[in-house]
């Protein structure tokens, strides 16, 4: 049986290293915020660190206003780094595009090894020797360079062609622990010697990744399972850095599960929905509640538990017990768990991050003093009944107007006789002079449940309506008194106005 490399890290505890390297293009996407998630929660459980860089190689596809878009994501989420872009560290800089002097020292270090060598083939003459030799085209490069002499090399350049460099794979298995799945082998000869460094003497993606890692020390790479088939690829470059002397370890690898969309087998798009974090955000997901159910793709804290705190997901958080099987993403239950997550804010807290959706929704530009008191008062009477702070609005839009919209299946739901139980509530509104909850509710309660012997669901209907608009509203006796005596008369009178006429 094959057996690691016997320079594999052991760090532990504080001496811990991840990293969460994206590029920047397009928008930040839940799976991405999943694997940043579990990268710091990792350095956090351990007291260890975590680095945040930006693999920006890709000119024409990486964009500045994805990185800001990156960092919102973090910021909003509260995931914070220890080292990398924006707060700086001992291995600046942390933006690939500024790196290129130094993968150029070490490439030069792995020439000087004879880790590298130069590869005139193109892609026309390696599948002629292929078919020569009876070789699967798809088995792609033969590792025919790895002998060229200096004549040939010669000869070659004096046609006017410019090298590759490839990384010369050791000829025997490479095989490693993964954190999650347990030992993993490549067997000998399952891939050929690859392209590090372009003929234009631009290094590729495959190496300035795991270079960058080696010289940050990265002790832990934890990262999608889709990058599973890279790591051969990995571990012979790790194994070449360490005989040039760049680093003195490999460290340890982690592949976490896919996120699956809601119907069917196919990773998460990009282009789905759930996928958007923003929209996730727009919608009024709070960081703790999406970070939260995140968390629960792929990990769980007990079999019969699914809310949990920031806090004490990271006391309880170990890579090794994520769950290799692929994970689905159900928007239900996220919603679910950020109801929770919404019940359980200070409520002055929960009021101060209604602001932003009570203004997005037009209700207010810049709030008075008068409506910042207002969305106080009313912020309790509401946080019991959403699941996300995009529904505040509409429970309380009714509080910020004057003209008030009746949606249709209220209007629909009302009992013929609607008007006649608006004058009733006028007339025993009128005589109450000290307008609380309890003395609305003692004087509404009389007329209509005990004079009208109405059930209190079918009484409590039309004025919910006049007051409100809707169907489902906060508590009715709390709004009457939110809104003032005068002002709940005068919808009550108009929504009889209304139907009557």
């Amino acid at each position: 049986m094959a057996t690691p490399h016997p320079l594999t890290t052991t760090a532990s505890g504080a001496d811990v290293r991840v990293r969460f390297c994206p590029s920047p293009t397009g928008l930040p996407h839940v799976g991405m915020v999943r694997t940043a998630l579990y990268n710091w929660a990792y350095a956090r459980h351990n007291g260890g660190k975590l680095v945040f860089r930006i693999e920006d190689t890709d000119a024409a596809r990486d964009s500045e206003e994805s990185f800001r878009q990156l960092v919102d994501a973090l910021t909003w989420l509260k995931i914070d780094w220890d080292e990398g872009v924006e707060v700086g560290g001992p291995h600046e800089p942390y933006r690939q595009s500024q790196r290129h002097d130094i993968y150029r020292g070490v490439i030069d270090k792995l020439i000087a090894s004879g880790a590298l060598y130069e590869s005139y083939s193109n892609a026309e003459e390696i599948d002629a020797r292929n078919e020569a030799n009876g070789r699967a085209k798809q088995l792609g490069y033969d590792n025919y360079d790895r002998t060229l002499t200096e004549e040939q090399k010669a000869a070659f350049r004096a046609e006017g062609r410019q090298p590759a460099l490839r990384l010369q794979v050791p000829d025997e298995d490479l095989t490693y622990v993964d954190l999650i799945r347990g030992e993993v082998t490549f067997p000998a000869g399952s891939f050929p010697d690859f392209v590090v460094v372009r003929p234009n003497g631009i290094p590729l993606y495959t190496f300035v990744n795991p270079v960058d890692d080696a010289l940050m020390g990265i002790t832990h790479v934890l990262r999608g399972e889709d990058l599973m088939p890279s790591t051969a690829r990995q571990l012979a470059l790790y194994a070449a850095l360490i005989d040039a002397g760049v680093t003195t370890f490999v460290p340890r690898f982690a592949h976490m599960p896919l996120v699956l969309g809601e119907t069917g087998n196919k990773k998460l798009s990009k282009r789905d929905p759930q996928a958007d974090l923003f929209l996730h955000r727009e919608r009024g997901f709070i960081h703790e509640g999406l970070l939260n159910y995140l968390a629960l793709l792929g990990w769980s804290i007990g079999h019969d538990r699914d809310v949990f705190s920031l806090d004490e997901f990271i006391a309880a958080f170990d890579i090794e017990n994520v769950n290799p099987n692929p994970a689905r993403f159900d928007q239900k239950k996220a919603e679910s768990i950020n109801g929770d997550h919404i019940r359980m804010l200070d409520v002055k807290d929960f009021a101060e991050r209604t602001i932003p959706y009570l203004a997005a929704a037009g209700l207010f530009d810049e709030p008075t003093h008068e409506q910042l008191v207002l969305a106080f008062r009313a912020a309790p009477l509401v946080q019991e009944r959403v699941q996300l702070l995009g529904e505040v609005p509409g429970m309380l839009g009714f509080l910020f107007t004057d003209d008030i919209a009746y949606e249709a299946d209220a209007l629909k739901g009302l009992p013929a006789n609607a008007g006649e139980l608006l004058d009733a509530c006028v007339a025993a509104l009128e005589p109450v002079t000290e307008f609380t909850p309890e003395k609305i509710q003692d004087a509404l309660a009389t007329a209509l449940v005990e004079n009208l012997e109405l059930k209190p669901r079918v009484a409590y209907g039309p004025p919910r309506v006049a007051i409100t608009g809707r169907r489902v509203s906060p508590p009715l006796f709390e709004s009457m008194e939110l809104i003032g005596k005068d002002e709940t008369l005068r919808r009550l009178r108009l929504l009889s106005e209304t139907l009557a006429g």
